[in-house]
């Protein structure tokens, strides 16, 4: 990896309202919410290599006043709450009627709170398109739309349907799904034309992603991620498993890469 492409990064330029982005005409790029790992450490350090927007981990309305997890299965509560996510696909959450479940109960009424909305796409599309309209009526200031249905995991995403949407939308909308480098996240953005692209295990393999760096610059550590964290993003090669620190990863790494550019 080149270092003018960490140089370049580090020092972007900080929007204070993430929706005036949007209207820039400049491809916005997004850190999707994944649930273990959005926490802060990998948030900031996305952020540092050209991410413009990150979500935090779902978080469970009802229980919001206590502890920090908030996703709901009513939307009523969840309006009050003030931000919506029906795009989890995940067993547990749809199991519990959160997430992409609630894409068949539209029923968020108060107008006064501001609603970000993310859904998976219905079978059928006009019902979709529809539901988007109904979260712009109610104010939500963007729409983000993962191209794939509630039941389809690793199917080809249905950009076509994400562009009808936009098309019929006045208010950004954001495509997600399947975007694993800047020039797929780019060429996303001007197939869909659509205000921003999400990614979300794409970053995970690469955090550098949105900065369009090939690799992990070894430099990650920096921010002093606590171990368990760190270790989160590295279990998906069995060799880390093995490894108990973060010294231990570090070592591992400057052995097996000819540089400090290790790509995970």
């Amino acid at each position: 990896m080149r270092s003018d492409c960490i140089q370049t990064t580090v020092c972007q330029e900080r929007k204070k309202d993430p929706i005036e982005m949007f209207h820039s005409g400049q491809l916005v790029k997004v850190c999707a919410p994944m649930v273990r790992y959005s926490k802060l450490a990998f948030r900031t350090l996305v952020r540092k290599y050209s991410c413009d927007l990150c979500y935090t981990p779902m978080i469970v309305a009802a229980d919001f006043v206590r502890p920090i997890k908030f996703a709901a299965n009513d939307a009523r509560i969840l309006s009050d709450a003030a931000h919506i996510s029906r795009g989890c696909p995940q067993r547990w959450a749809r199991a519990e009627g959160y997430g992409a479940c609630l894409i068949n109960k539209n029923e968020v009424e108060n107008p006064r709170f501001l609603v970000s909305v993310k859904i998976r796409i219905h079978d059928d599309l006009p019902r979709t398109v529809d539901l988007c309209q109904k979260a712009e009526a109610i104010g939500a200031p963007c729409v983000t739309v993962r191209g794939r249905t509630a039941e389809e995991r690793h199917r080809p995403v249905h950009y076509d349907a994400i562009e009808i949407i936009k098309e019929n939308m006045s208010i950004p909308v954001i495509a997600n799904g399947d975007i694993r480098s800047l020039k797929e996240a780019e060429n996303v953005w001007q197939i869909t034309g659509t205000d921003g692209v999400a990614a979300a295990r794409g970053l995970l393999a690469n955090l550098a992603m949105c900065a369009g760096c090939e690799g992990t610059p070894l430099k990650f550590q920096e921010l002093g991620t606590p171990y368990v964290c760190f270790h989160q993003h590295l279990m998906k090669k069995r060799i880390f498993n093995a490894l108990s620190s973060t010294s231990a990863v570090l070592d591992y790494f400057i052995d097996h890469y000819e540089s400090l550019d290790a790509n995970l």
